[in-house]
């Protein structure tokens, strides 16, 4: 780790002209997606496979009287029917375990199969496996189950209530956790001492991920070796090892786990559900393979949902501009049941409250909810969408109460000097917010923006909206293995996992440029644990600051131990060996060269100096140590139809700061992809229930997922701010669309509206949402 901002590689490196980080190098892994080559967990197949389907609770709260598997048993093909009471009678614990650390209760975690109560339609109560998924889905509409409804609450603010139902005996008021950020009294000071105070109540709509492979489980017993191995659509393999092995109670040596190619995750396929602890299960029960793959409707009632916050908030702000504090108090649904982290997680969403700004003074309780839904969990950005959007959304109605262009408050009070510490104890490793801003401003031409007239020829309102963030990326520790071969190809094992990112790309032209050698001769793998020692998983904007710095540091291994063989090869001192393109020199003592393929060759044969080891590979455990933080600026300009309520988005520009950038053609996806599901949350997705907790947005045909017509081209600028915290000066990306454009897109709607008074409309911002508040500032 390094304490300033990389600027050369490191002595001994190949020279700058053999660089591809930077480099907009095309996709390796595109072709076998796009041709149908890639196989994903519901292209494995076995022989004797058999098939797993769930019998899932129609109410959202119940107690469990019985569960008849009498008829469904008798069918022919079926192979067995599972309840909570075979589990019970196992030696498996079968619960899926959660994080208890700063709780307020004592919940149970979430049973594989339900036990004596549902507290979620859509949870599993009984699982049927049959010779083939068509017998197996007769054999579990067999099934019948009686229970007997309890009430239920869908609402945090309202399960709070003295009157509400109870989820857990434990959580009388329904409360799992309540958690605090920052310093109440500076922050009750700030608000007195200004002045104004601006004040805000929004709504972060509850998301439902849409991957394009919905979750999926191959489990496969060897009961010879007493060893489980599980094929499943994993964000993290070694995190789902574990996870099995605690709700399987088998040592994690036990188990492997295998992610094949993943069509999507954005956080959803990072925690463990019931449906693979299930298939491993029944894999270990009869001793053959089965296969779960979830449905699309069982996706949207009973995978992890995401967001969910109210939040009420308040802004103090001096006349002159100056932010002078900021107190915000959120209610975040959890709902039915915790999942991994998922109860904590809502307590440090407010770390990131400042943005980019400023302020002295801020404090945040959060409460974390139980209600009868569907639980949440982390869903791509997880917790800095929604600190974000508070903070961008207060900050645009203080503009407004001020009258003061958005730019220029945004400006009166950016961070300028770094690191800086927030006053929720964030620390900021770098940055240049200003000149973000600038650039921003001036791609999408924010003066002519800001001089149209309020309705354009065909009546429209013309609005234009920005929004600036800082992300929290990296984490954790992360395992990279580099391994050279004797004709001189390498192979690279990263304990991370790719599921659209672009790993093997990415990966590759790091060492690559480490070795000096051809991108073509380097092979990157992932997603199976038996592979690599460790491995913590590809989410939270880690991979290449975490990962890549493993990998690069391995790399960095071999070239020194392949120092050592050239100099044997050479007969020169090590200290004399020159290492540029490939080759190996000692122009002070020979005119011979080796090549690195030449010195692989050695290393696993004859050229093995006395006193070293055979082998050329090397694996590095790398932690990131301090936090990085990516930044940027979002413009958007919209245009508003009064008499339907649609919002056609005009422009929009995107301009992101995530350090060195490896492939700037990686990093553009993934920026136009988080926008397409920031736009996807402000324009048209929202999870939404009914008073029973059933789930009123259970298809496509309900949950609005934008299409291609419904994102705008979406034009890509970048500043470049390395980073300090790590050698490859690299921050992550995955996550910044989905943080900045939905306050941006509802900035710019609001300022569309002001003429009509509007001063805010909660996502998502549908076409009657929109015209019922146009309606309503008519009347």
């Amino acid at each position: 780790m390094t304490d300033d901002a990389p600027t050369d590689p490191p002595d001994g490196g190949p020279d700058e002209s053999s660089h591809l980080v930077g480099e907009g190098v095309a996709r390796r892994e595109d072709a076998a997606l796009l041709t149908g080559d890639a196989t994903f967990t519901d292209d494995v197949d076995a022989a004797d496979l058999a098939y797993l389907t769930f019998v899932r609770s129609e109410e959202a709260h119940a107690e469990i009287e019985s569960v008849d598997a009498t008829a469904a048993a008798s069918i022919d093909g079926v192979l067995a029917v599972y309840t909570w009471d075979d589990i019970a009678a196992s030696d498996v614990p079968g619960v899926l375990p959660i994080s208890t650390h700063g709780l307020d209760c004592d919940p149970p975690g979430h049973p594989v199969l339900a036990r004596d109560r549902v507290r979620y339609q859509g949870q599993p109560i009984a699982a049927v496996v049959a010779e083939d998924r068509y017998r197996a889905r007769d054999a579990a509409d067999a099934v019948e189950v009686v229970s007997d409804p309890l009430p239920a609450v869908v609402d945090q603010r309202e399960a709070q209530e003295p009157d509400a139902p109870t989820v857990y005996e434990d959580a009388p008021d329904n409360v799992a956790a309540v958690s605090e950020l920052g310093n109440a009294d500076a922050t009750d000071e700030a608000v007195a001492a200004a002045d104004r105070v601006v004040e805000v109540d929004l709504t972060n709509n509850r998301l439902i991920p849409n991957a394009l492979e919905p979750r999926a489980a191959v489990a496969r017993w060897d009961a010879g070796d007493e060893r489980l191995t599980v094929e499943m659509t994993s964000q993290s393999p070694h995190g789902h090892r574990g996870k099995l092995s605690t709700t399987l109670g088998l040592p994690e040596s036990d188990i492997r786990v295998v992610a094949p190619s993943v069509g999507g995750g954005f956080g959803h396929k990072g925690h463990h559900h019931p449906g693979e602890a299930a298939a491993a299960f029944a894999a270990m029960d009869l001793d053959r393979p089965v296969k779960w793959t979830a449905t699309r409707s069982e996706n949207y009632f009973a995978g992890a949902h995401g967001r969910d916050h109210r939040t009420r908030a308040e802004l103090a702000v001096d006349d002159d501009g100056t932010i002078r504090g900021l107190r915000v108090e959120t209610d975040a649904d959890v709902g039915g049941y915790g999942l991994g982290g998922s109860l904590s997680m809502p307590g440090w969403y407010g770390s990131l409250l400042s943005s980019q700004y400023d302020v002295p003074a801020i404090h945040c309780e959060t409460r974390a909810v139980f209600t009868n839904t569907t639980p949440i969990h982390s869903y791509r950005g997880a917790g800095r969408p929604e600190a974000n959007y508070v903070a961008e959304r207060l900050v645009g109605a203080a503009a407004r109460e001020l009258d003061f262009d958005p730019a220029e408050l945004r400006r009166t009070n950016q961070i300028t000097d770094f690191p800086h510490e927030t006053a929720v104890g964030a620390t900021y490793d770098s940055g240049d917010y200003e000149l973000g801003l600038d650039e921003a401003l001036d791609a999408a031409g924010w003066d002519d923006l800001r001089d149209r007239p309020n309705r354009d020829d065909e009546g429209r309102y013309l609005g234009v909206g920005l929004a600036c963030y800082v992300e929290s990326t990296g984490g954790g520790h992360e395992s990279g293995v580099v391994r050279a071969h004797p004709d001189g190809t390498v192979t690279v094992y990263a304990g991370t996992h790719s599921h659209g990112q672009g790993h093997g790309t990415t990966y590759a032209q790091i060492v690559a440029d480490e070795l000096g050698i051809d991108y073509d001769d380097i092979d990157v793998n992932e997603g199976d644990s038996d592979a690599t020692p460790t491995g913590t998983g590809t989410f939270g904007s880690r991979s290449t600051i975490t990962g890549g710095n493993a990998v690069a540091e391995s790399a960095r291994a071999v070239r020194e131990k392949a120092r050592k063989f050239a100099a044997n090869l050479l007969d020169a001192p090590e200290d004399a060996i020159e290492y540029e393109a490939g080759e190996f020199a000692a122009p002070e003592h020979t005119d011979d060269t080796c090549s690195f393929a030449d010195v692989a060759e050695a290393a696993y044969g004859w050229g093995v100096p006395e006193g070293m080891d055979p082998g050329l590979e090397a694996t590095t455990f790398f932690e990131q140590e301090d936090t990085a933080y990516t930044f940027g600026t979002h413009v958007v300009a919209v245009a508003v139809d009064p008499e339907t309520g649609a919002v056609d988005i005009e422009r929009y520009v995107a301009l992101d700061d995530c350090g060195e950038r490896v492939n700037p053609t990686i990093v553009e996806g993934q920026v136009e992809g988080g926008v397409a599901q920031g736009i996807g949350q402000a324009r048209y997705e929202a999870a939404v229930y009914a008073d029973d907790g059933t789930l009123q947005t259970d298809s496509m045909l309900d949950y609005a997922v934008p299409r291609s017509f419904h994102v705008p081209d979406i034009q890509t600028e970048a500043t470049v701010t390395p980073s300090p915290t790590n050698d490859l000066g690299v921050k992550g990306i995955g996550e910044a669309g989905t943080i900045a454009a939905p306050p941006a897109v509802v900035n710019a709607v609001c300022d569309a509206l002001e003429p009509l008074g509007i001063a805010h409309v909660d996502m998502p911002l549908t076409e009657e949402r929109v015209w019922s508040a146009i309606r309503d500032a008519k009347e």
